[in-house]
């Protein structure tokens, strides 16, 4: 028992950082844990993603081992299977973090848990034996001290292998188990370090690997967060089936745009004879050709506007390029959309005048396009309200 005890005495020595090095980024990694696991429980509240849940529980054993280490580090004197647990906690907070952030981008599949739960038994049931000695008395607490080093490593190799192909960030994850296996080298050749004058710069050097670690964790999940909200963003200001904006976003934007006193024209395309195409064809050939109209607005517009689904087969544009001549603008959509795809549109714009509202705008657009649907479609028509007049009386009559 006591070459035991001088054992593990000897790798908390070698384990172990000094004081001050220990307190710092021990309370260092704290607070970065913290951080982590309380903007997991902020987005979870908001999207109930499982992986938030995996990186907060996870968060709980690191923080509770990084507490471990700050007391060691004040000078508290840790009982032999404190020492064990707290690897023990390291090394479980490890496995659960690398399946979080495998589950940030994919699903755990059912053979993909059955792993992740006999990994979790591996770990844990040798040590609750070992807890109440069950395991034979050569089985010391250095030697499952060097176990869970080793389960790490094995942990490590996994994610390489399997997590890193499949995430959307593979460098920074890669660098952060570089970083973690560097660490896990320094504590397997800690023993090999003299405890002599300069000693102390090296294992300083080591004690701020973990740090790096989570710092690389932290911003992988801070972006990939933040590429979800973008995505969640988007979505809701966008229709789904063509990428344009939808039509509140499109009227929002519009109306600001109006309110700072910018010049802005609006053009107004209808596909024409869509519900026949929608018969005769599908609505998913339908929906292949709306998308392709779509797109040949978004190109047109690049720079210059925005584009919008109004409803249906109907979509609008707003220039706001003062350089861009609107006519011209309309003219090109229309004549890319004859020649590229196995429709046409009818266009009509107008462009803004003063003490006018937005709904009016698109009104007169709308107007002017309805012209060109009555009069031959597959052509572009400006907004003059003579013509309206005129097309008015043409159908009451």
């Amino acid at each position: 028992m006591e070459s035991v005890t001088l054992t593990l005495l000897s790798l908390m020595g070698t384990w172990g950082f000094p004081s001050l090095a220990g307190a710092v980024t021990a309370a260092c990694g704290l607070y970065i844990i913290l951080m982590m696991a309380l903007m997991c429980v902020i987005i979870y509240s908001r999207q109930r993603k499982k992986a938030y849940i995996l990186f907060s529980v996870a968060a709980i054993f690191i923080m509770t081992y990084e507490a471990m280490n700050l007391y060691s580090a004040s000078g508290g004197k840790m009982l032999l299977h404190g020492i064990v647990w707290k690897n023990t906690l390291e090394a479980f907070a490890f496995m659960l973090i690398n399946a979080a952030v495998f589950q940030l981008y994919r699903k755990l599949k059912r053979a993909e848990t059955w792993t992740l739960l006999l990994l979790g038994a591996l770990l844990i049931l040798p040590v609750l034996a070992w807890t109440f000695s069950l395991l034979p008395a050569w089985i010391s607490a250095a030697k499952l001290v060097d176990f869970t080093l080793f389960y790490r490593v094995l942990v490590l190799i996994l994610s390489m292998v399997f997590i890193t192909p499949r995430i959307g960030q593979p460098r920074k994850f890669t660098v952060g188990l570089l970083l973690y296996l560097l660490w896990l080298g320094c504590l397997w050749l800690g023993s090999d370090i003299p405890v002599e004058e300069g000693a102390e710069n090296t294992v300083l050097w080591m004690s701020f690997l973990p740090l790096l670690y989570y710092t690389t964790l932290f911003i992988i999940l801070f972006e990939r967060i933040v590429e979800l909200l973008q995505r969640i963003y988007r979505s809701s200001i966008t229709d789904g089936l063509t990428g344009l904006y939808n039509r509140k976003y499109f009227s929002g934007r519009l109306r600001r745009y109006m309110e700072q006193g910018i010049r802005v024209s609006v053009i107004f395309c209808d596909i024409d004879n869509f519900k026949k195409l929608n018969d005769t064809q599908g609505h998913a050939r339908a929906d292949e050709v709306l998308k392709q109209v779509a797109q040949i607005m978004e190109d047109e517009l690049d720079e210059i506007g925005l584009t919008g689904r109004y409803g249906g087969e109907e979509l609008v544009a707003m220039v706001v390029d003062r350089r861009a001549k609107v006519e011209q603008v309309a003219e090109r959509i229309r004549k890319r959309v004859a020649e590229e795809s196995i429709v046409t549109i009818s266009v009509g714009h107008s462009t803004v005048k003063n003490e006018m509202d937005p709904d009016e705008l698109v009104k007169q657009a709308d107007q002017a396009m309805y012209i060109s649907k009555t009069t031959g479609k597959n052509k572009v028509t400006a907004y003059k309200a003579t013509e309206v007049k005129k097309s008015r009386t043409a159908k009451a009559q």
